[in-house]
């Protein structure tokens, strides 16, 4: 179990939205490299939409992104700027619950992304089951944790989890000030990369 922080407050939203996080976080970048078009993508913790707009641009009119939050305000702020951008037919909102990612049947999802979750979550191992199952084989998920709140003692226990829920660790991709893993699916015939 990880969980021991605090989820990030909705009343200081606005710091999700700085442009000193955009660069250092650089989301375009990091959805290019592992975002196709047509992919369906789950966002957890999708907060205001750092990656999640980036990643409804990619994914283009075949794809789509689904949008997972625990609290309804951080949706209602994506909302609005899906709407002012013009992207709202590629997200789907989607509230989570205190202990579950709480998606029934969502279709496919070939990629994940938990930027700045994990550490949030009060059970992170079944967050960790919970993503596994809803992958395709050969999908991924890419988890970075800020390194000033996750040691790396506990980032190691995060991906302990992650490789027993059946994930395998396919890299180390460099974000900015972050603890950062690339995970994947494998199944059988499956290579660990799909790019």
């Amino acid at each position: 179990m990880t969980g021991n922080h605090e989820v990030f407050p909705v009343s200081r939203a606005s710091y999700l939205d700085r442009w000193w996080r955009r660069l250092k976080l650089q989301p375009g970048r990091l959805v290019d490299r592992y975002v196709r078009p047509g992919d369906t993508v789950l966002d957890i913790g999708c907060g205001t939409g750092l990656f999640t707009l980036p990643i409804a641009r990619r994914v283009g009119e075949n794809g789509q992104v689904i949008a997972v939050d625990l609290q309804e305000g951080m949706l209602e702020i994506l909302k609005e700027k899906a709407i002012h951008k013009g992207l709202t037919a590629r997200i789907r909102l989607h509230k989570a619950e205190p202990q579950s990612l709480a998606l029934e049947y969502p279709g496919r999802i070939d990629v994940a992304f938990g930027f700045c979750v994990v550490h949030e979550v009060p059970d992170a191992a079944r967050l960790m089951q919970e993503v596994f199952s809803l992958l395709v084989p050969g999908g991924t998920f890419l988890i970075a944790e800020p390194k000033h709140e996750v040691p790396a003692d506990e980032f190691d226990t995060t991906l302990a989890m992650a490789e027993s829920a059946g994930f395998r660790k396919a890299g180390t991709p460099f974000v900015v000030r972050s603890r950062a893993v690339l995970l994947t699916k494998d199944g059988p015939g499956i290579p660990h990369n799909r790019k």
